[in-house]
């Protein structure tokens, strides 16, 4: 089965589980509203492409791990839209899940979406518990404080901001959960997968810039121009579209040579360097200037 089907398929029945027995239907919808349509599930599809690599010996297992992990991804969207963050009307080119249900629902379902990735992977343990419990603890490292995207959304409400820490936390923690628990789901160990993931988090944030800066919310499926509307530290303003990309590109030359020796090393560095290149928006390295520059 191809990556993004083993994604969907476990995703829908995660969702349908949650959606069972007596559950409010408005948050029950609310659910699906959240995870679908699926956007570029970038993190789960590199969590498996590392599980791969290193022998997926436990599909199941890692499966639930892809789906926890983007359960996660998927809240923190929730939760980034909501009046009280960015306010932001539109998401994956449909209104944002508040719009939609209401703010409480929105709430409740991001609360209910992180509860979900622990509880499927829970489940999923039985199969491997030592792996089990490294990759629940991953996950937690990776979404709660210090180091995790609640942390990263922290940041925001500070008065000075500590850049290096607030995309390490924002951006690069789900990208670091990613490389880890791929790695983890096939026995491997951790740590050696950490510099890759935070390289992919770097580019993915230069990537992201760089489409907020230049493409127009019908591209995005989201509002445009935030960075500039909210004052936020981006690589555009710091660098222009120019250096910006040529950064991004220094980014992921590293992370390609971070990966560690694995059965599947060539095929994964060629899965990265597909993959990243299509972040980059089109035409923006043929672009010599930006407004200010």
């Amino acid at each position: 089965m191809k990556i993004a089907d083993r994604i969907e398929t476990t995703m829908s029945a995660v969702i349908a589980q949650g959606q069972g027995g007596l559950a409010p239907p408005k948050l029950a919808a609310a659910l699906n509203y959240a995870v679908t349509p699926g956007g570029a599930r970038i993190r789960p599809t590199i969590l498996m492409s590392v599980a791969m690599a290193c022998g997926d010996d436990q599909p199941r297992l890692t499966n639930a791990a892809a789906v926890a992990l983007e359960l996660v991804h998927c809240a923190s969207l929730v939760h980034d839209d909501l009046p009280c963050f960015d306010d932001a009307d539109m998401r994956r080119g449909k209104p944002a899940l508040h719009r939609a249900f209401s703010e409480p629902l929105a709430v409740l379902a991001g609360d209910s979406l992180i509860i979900m990735g622990f509880h499927v992977l829970t489940r999923a343990a039985a199969d491997a518990p030592l792996r089990g419990i490294g990759l629940l603890d991953i996950l937690g490292t990776r979404t709660g404080m210090p180091f995790g995207i609640c942390a990263g959304q922290g940041w925001e409400s500070e008065s000075q901001i500590d850049l290096s820490a607030y995309h390490q936390a924002k951006t690069g923690a789900l990208f670091i959960a990613a490389t880890q628990m791929g790695a983890v789901a096939a026995g491997q160990e951790a740590e050696p997968w950490t510099e890759l993931g935070a390289r992919l988090g770097e580019a993915f944030q230069v990537a992201d810039d760089l489409r907020d800066a230049l493409c127009d919310e019908a591209a995005l499926g989201k509002p445009a121009g935030q960075d500039d509307l909210h004052g936020r530290p981006n690589a555009v303003a710091a660098y222009g579209v120019q250096g910006a990309v040529r950064r991004f590109d220094d980014i992921l030359g590293g992370a390609i040579s971070s990966i560690p020796a694995c059965p599947g090393e060539a095929a994964l560095a060629q899965m990265v360097r597909a993959y990243a290149d299509r972040l980059v928006p089109a035409g923006a390295r043929d672009r010599r200037t930006v407004p200010g520059e």
